[in-house]
């Protein structure tokens, strides 16, 4: 979920963890589709709305400027679920993680064919791997980060992090250098944490500003997270946003950026050569990672237009942004150079929550484990 959704939490956080204990979603199975794809481009996940079980997935190929909406539900005869939150690509397959659904499916990023799916969850943001043999898995509403194994779709342990209960608790986004993996506690939470992979251990934490959402690594190997400063009536208050640089071996603030209380920030990303930072605030805006101050004007003006997720093409330094519009309807994906001129768009589908670049390095297999 994005900016907007810090603002229902207190709304919906009651529901959201009856949904996570107690409920589950109907898989209705239709018919299936023959899928053959190997191209470049880029796959949309489409969050959907809460509760409507309306996720999807969508491929757009650049270079035929075509785009392929519901590849999931048309591939797999059933929809994805309740709430699409994040999409990784390992192993030649694509994982989604359905937050309300509890469920991370996996899928061969060729046919679109569902391949397995890890359950049990309470509710999964994030899924990134340490190897062909083991995956960490970010969650709301749980203290826990799960050790999962992919092999066979299984949780295999946890991870438990110290200082939060389940009304509060949050983990969200994963990087990783070296053996270490770092992640962002988000909803109510105010830290970066440090996991030796090797051990399933937290080593380390540094607090930062609140609600850290994103985090990249920048071409120096150091931290980069947005927060986005919590939202008004929050049991642990409101703030600035602020953009913060760590030093991931002391686990410490170099750096500190304030935006003004009430500006909406979200989405932050880096270009291909980890030189450029880029994230959503009406607009979409750009600075060097060598900056000393923030940007005073945009890249991309927002206006009208209900900016809700963003990306840059890895190669060619072009800028995808994808528009809401009213949250109910197919969100559009604009196209813009890397100095902010309109190339093209094409329509999504609701909500579109993360752009995802896949070429041929990407359909390569998971090394699985013989039987």
């Amino acid at each position: 979920m994005k900016h907007i959704r810090s603002i229902l939490l207190p709304a919906i956080a009651g529901t959201l963890l009856l949904l996570a204990l107690g409920s589950c979603m109907k898989w209705d199975y239709g018919d299936e589709e023959d899928f053959d794809s190997r191209a470049s481009g880029i796959f949309v996940l489409n969050e959907g709305n809460f509760q409507y079980g309306n996720a999807s997935l969508s491929f757009y190929d650049p270079a035929t400027r075509q785009v392929e909406n519901e590849i999931f539900y048309r591939a797999n005869g059933m929809r994805l679920g309740d709430v699409a939150q994040s999409l990784t690509l390992y192993g030649g397959r694509g994982w989604v993680a359905v937050n309300n659904s509890h469920v991370i499916f996996a899928f061969d990023l060729s046919n679109y064919r569902e391949t397995g799916r890890i359950t049990g969850l309470t509710s999964p943001r994030y899924i990134h791997f340490v190897s062909d043999r083991k995956a960490y898995v970010t969650q709301l509403w749980d203290n826990r980060i799960a050790v999962i194994d992919p092999q066979t779709y299984s949780v295999a342990s946890y991870i438990e992090v110290d200082g939060m209960d389940s009304e509060t608790a949050s983990t969200e986004q994963m990087v990783s250098l070296g053996r270490y993996v770092y992640v962002s506690c988000w909803s109510y939470q105010d830290e970066v944490l440090k996991i030796d992979s090797e051990t399933d251990r937290i080593v380390g934490r540094v607090t930062v500003g609140l609600q850290p959402r994103s985090l990249v690594v920048d071409r120096y190997g150091r931290l980069w997270t947005l927060c986005d400063g919590g939202y008004e009536g929050s049991p642990t208050g409101s703030g600035q946003p602020t953009l913060h640089c760590i030093e991931p071996e002391t686990m410490t603030v170099l750096e500190s950026f304030s935006f003004r209380k009430s500006d909406r920030v979200a989405g932050l990303c880096l270009n291909g050569a980890g030189d450029r930072l880029y994230w959503i605030n009406d607009g979409v805006w750009s600075m060097s990672v060598d900056a000393r101050r923030l940007p005073v004007r945009p890249v991309i003006k927002g206006g009208e237009t209900l900016f809700y997720s963003m990306a840059v093409d890895p190669v060619s330094g072009e800028i995808y942004v994808a528009d809401a519009i009213d949250y109910q309807q197919p969100g559009v994906i604009s196209r813009y150079t890397a100095d902010g001129v309109f190339v093209d768009s094409f329509e999504a589908g609701v909500n579109p929550t993360q752009m995802v670049w896949c070429d041929a390095a990407d359909y390569r297999t998971l090394n699985m484990r013989k039987p």
